[in-house]
């Protein structure tokens, strides 16, 4: 059985307040969510399921329908703010959903295979998907799963300082710790991330996370066991949200098995910051003049 992409979209349209505004990067107006999807089925994913929001699921297909289909499977999941909220009071004010493990809650039932999860605003690259389809294929299980981890330097911005979870290992590649970063950048002596206690100096080479997990579909069952206490002790909060990564990281300290850390040699690039646009543009009309990819994706 192939693995499954699961694309997390919901946000998507929040920011850009419609399906029809999605950026263009490509030469024939391709979002770099194509170009994921692009690399996902040449490296050998067998479906997509994109995790969007109802009112704009019309438009979404609309777009995407069309260029898919006979390329791969795909459907769709729903993320709303009362999936899996059941006898819990839910703040009358909030109004987005729960975060990235909440999205992955709600693809219940429509995931039954090793998955992939990524963003659909961050452009992954050729490798990672290669990478991943081969730990999916033959290693991931409910007790081995996997990040797959960029080297910094290749994940900066240059408009601005960049949020990253560094990731250490052992020496058999299990992840031992993610140190959320939240204020990096490159600076003459080399790159530096801020924090209270004062400027300290990273390695260039230090692997970070881009949100490119691989699970076993016993990860969402997770999800759900962890979500009611994560309502009873920050439903309240307004902002508060269930990332994959607490999740993950109960999965690695309970004791239920390893995340393993699987490098790749990949360049990551998304918009960060609106000046970043033009340089994701950029990078991908080099990627089309070197051949990386057509000039129009799908045909």
């Amino acid at each position: 059985m192939k693995p499954t992409l699961v694309i997390l979209a919901a946000g998507m349209a929040s920011r850009y307040g419609s399906m029809k505004q999605i950026q263009s990067f490509g030469p024939s107006g391709e979002t770099i969510m194509d170009y994921s999807i692009y690399d996902a089925i040449e490296a050998g994913f067998g479906k997509v399921v994109f995790i969007i929001r109802e009112e704009f699921a019309e438009q979404f297909k609309l777009i995407f329908e069309p260029k898919l289909n006979g390329k791969v499977a795909t459907d769709y999941v729903y993320q709303h703010l009362l999936s899996h909220t059941e006898g819990f009071e839910v703040p009358a004010d909030r109004e987005k959903p729960w975060g990235t493990a909440h999205a992955l809650l709600c693809c219940q039932g429509k995931v039954n295979e090793p998955f992939a999860v990524i963003n659909a605003d961050d452009y992954y690259g050729k490798d990672a998907f290669v990478q991943a389809v081969q730990f999916l294929s033959n290693q991931c299980n409910e007790s081995t799963y996997a990040l797959v981890g960029y080297e910094l330097n290749k994940t900066l911005s240059d408009n601005g300082s960049v949020s990253r979870g560094v990731c250490t290992a052992d020496d058999q590649d299990n992840l031992t710790n993610i140190s959320e970063r939240t204020k990096i950048y490159q600076t003459s002596n080399g790159i530096v991330y801020e924090d209270e206690s004062g400027i300290h100096s990273l390695d260039t080479d230090s692997l970070v996370s881009m949100n490119f997990f691989c699970f076993a579909p016993g990860f969402i069952g997770l999800c759900e066991s962890l979500f009611g206490s994560f309502l009873k002790e920050k439903g309240q909060e307004l902002k508060s949200e269930f990332f994959i990564p607490f999740v993950a990281n109960y999965f690695i300290e309970s004791g239920k098995g390893v995340m393993k850390l699987i490098p790749t040699s990949s360049k990551w690039f998304g918009v960060t910051y609106k000046e970043d646009a033009a340089g994701v543009q950029a990078s991908i009309n080099n990627l089309v003049q070197s051949g990386v990819y057509p000039n129009s994706l799908w045909g």
